[in-house]
């Protein structure tokens, strides 16, 4: 309910700000915006299903780990021209839901991507997100794994503190389906080719060895495959605007 100045004594009255954002607070999504965009101290609110979700403080060992997969998802993007990293972006979903992923990659719009631009957010879905979470009882691995995979997240990559384990998901046509590594807890992406992810080295923090095993990715020739598939886009797309 919105606060209401006293009168200021010619009959009218004004009407405060909105109160700040609160955990459990129900909202559509206009209002969790209009009221996040008011309160600037606030860094990080989610809306998912009308709910806002606000996480507590974040550990030293959460901070370290999403450096790790900005510096390894950053990598494959300077490598890989077209494609677009980022790190927690607000991203305006089908119907009312916000969610703030730690970490996303994703293909760019104007090459196919199956994500856009809305103002100064991401909108739709972007190919490719990643949590840090505490445990697999934690909030990345229930209403966000389930929004992910509801709005077409081609790929959903946790990352499990507690378990000291990495889960791996990529849609079908039933829902997220759990990929297995290869050997030596090596996963590699579908959608990115070349994003190679050494699972021991991640959950070690050890970035050093998490960039060697992504430069022998980016080294593959389906990673060149990819990147020539993505500037055939631009030409094409530069074409058909001028």
């Amino acid at each position: 309910m919105r606060k209401h100045e006293p009168s200021n004594g010619n009959g009218s009255t004004g009407v405060a700000d909105p109160p700040p954002l609160q955990a459990g607070d129900r909202l559509t999504r206009a209002e969790f915006m209009r009221r996040w965009e008011l309160h600037s101290e606030i860094k990080f609110a989610e809306l998912i299903g009308g709910i806002v979700y606000m996480p507590s403080p974040l550990t030293r060992l959460h901070g370290v780990t999403d450096g790790t997969v900005a510096t390894w998802l950053g990598t494959y993007r300077a490598y890989t021209p077209g494609t677009e990293s980022g790190s927690n972006a607000t991203t305006l979903m089908e119907g009312d839901e916000a969610p703030q992923p730690d970490e996303y990659l994703r293909i760019l719009p104007e090459l196919g991507g199956r994500s856009a631009n809305e103002g100064l957010y991401v909108s739709g879905s972007p190919e490719l997100l990643t949590e840090i979470s505490v445990s697999s009882a934690s909030i990345d691995m229930t209403q966000k794994f389930e929004l992910y995979e509801r709005m077409g997240v081609l790929e959903y990559v946790a990352i499990l503190m507690y378990e000291k384990e990495i889960r791996w998901h990529r849609l079908s046509v039933s829902g997220y389906k759990a990929i297995a590594p290869h050997a030596d807890m090596l996963w590699k992406s579908k959608v990115f080719p070349g994003l190679w992810l050494d699972g021991k080295a991640m959950l070690a923090n050890d970035a050093a060895k998490v960039l060697t095993t992504l430069k022998k990715g980016l080294r593959s020739p389906e990673h060149a495959a990819f990147v020539k598939k993505l500037a055939k886009k631009r030409s094409h797309s530069r074409q058909a605007l001028g």
